[in-house]
């Protein structure tokens, strides 16, 4: 068996590879990526098989030929690693692992985290894997030198979880855990440094996932949103990616819960669960919509404040409409979001 493998080293985002001058390129309009982002890395892979992920353990081909999140992850020791994050440019202000479900990852994502913590300026993160996590591992992470932590909660309802993560696809992933986790979370690393993942388009309604947002909201929780964007060889590779005005919805939903302007039961329903009224006037929404920064990506904060994790086309291909955007927008973005939002189609 390979020994490049975690703790020793991990996979880098292509993104992130290219942000500390590992990769060479560039990437559309000027976009860069704040937060190194790396995955622990073993040659057997992960137990999951959640139906949307890359690493999925049924998904055809080797571990090592599996992509995630769409891009190519390079492998790199962590010697490499932590000396090309002390020579990053000074927009790059945290670093992320992510756990995959895999035993061995508990203790080695410490290892890592602490490795980071003392010999890097930034702050660390780490995305979890709550399955294979107990309270004190948190506790643990955190003495470790881990300043926030995410939970990929991904689904809106517990069985819409339990379709695409649990028994549905033969997975280990129970919603009840997820939740447990999080709650744990929040005592260990306290409001403000918890982020939940979600992701648009799994078939649940605006209403379900603006309640979710709100609920998650109301426990101290940040809400870090994505959009469907099917991973080709994945169980849901021909599954097409959310109506572009209802994710855009949705993330002004998001917005307006977490700057305290509204709350869930305060916006309006139809039918078929789509949002028709936010709960605020519509001038004022359109002041909130005109500087475009409901639309850009949502994750954790770097020490400047400012969005670290962003991402970029993590869920959307580079385009004048994106699910998610990396950068600040123009007009003509901003002005296609005014002519679409508020359409029930794409």
């Amino acid at each position: 068996m390979s020994k490049l493998q975690s703790p020793e080293y991990a996979k880098m985002s292509h993104a992130s590879a290219l942000s500390v001058g590992l990769m060479r390129g560039r990437m559309y309009r000027g976009a860069v990526n704040r937060c190194v982002n790396l995955l622990v890395h073993y040659p057997e892979g992960c137990s999951a098989n959640c139906a949307y992920c890359g690493l999925a353990r049924k998904r055809p081909g080797s571990y090592a030929e599996k992509s995630f999140i769409h891009v190519e992850w390079p492998l790199y020791s962590m010697d490499v690693i932590i000396d090309a994050i002390n020579q990053a440019p000074s927009y790059v202000q945290r670093t992320c692992i992510s756990m995959i479900t895999n035993g061995k990852c508990r203790g080695h994502t410490l290892e890592m985290t602490r490795r980071l913590a003392r010999e890097t300026r930034l702050p660390v993160s780490i995305l979890i894997s709550p399955t294979i996590l107990k309270a004190q591992d948190l506790r643990d992470m955190k003495v470790c030198g881990a300043d926030k932590i995410g939970v990929a909660i991904d689904l809106a309802t517990p069985e819409l979880f339990d379709k695409y993560r649990g028994k549905g696809v033969l997975g280990p992933h129970k919603w009840e855990t997820y939740w447990k986790i999080a709650e744990i979370g929040m005592e260990v690393f306290g409001k403000g440094n918890v982020g939940a993942h979600l992701m648009v388009g799994m078939g649940e309604t605006e209403e379900e996932m603006t309640s979710i947002m709100d609920r998650l909201w109301e426990m101290g929780i940040d809400n870090h949103l994505f959009s469907f964007f099917a991973e080709e060889g994945s169980r849901l590779a021909d599954r097409p990616q959310p109506p572009w005005p209802s994710y855009l919805r949705i993330q002004l939903a998001r917005y307006l819960i977490e700057e305290g302007l509204v709350r869930y039961g305060d916006m309006g329903f139809d039918a078929a669960g789509r949002i028709v009224d936010f709960g605020i006037s519509p001038q004022r929404l359109d002041a909130i919509i005109a500087p475009g920064t409901p639309f850009m990506t949502t994750g954790c904060l770097g020490p400047d404040g400012k969005v670290a994790c962003n991402r970029p086309f993590g869920n959307c291909l580079p385009d004048i409409k994106q699910w998610n955007y990396p950068y600040l927008l123009n007009q003509e973005e901003i002005d296609l979001i005014r002519e679409h939002i508020f359409q029930t189609e794409a």
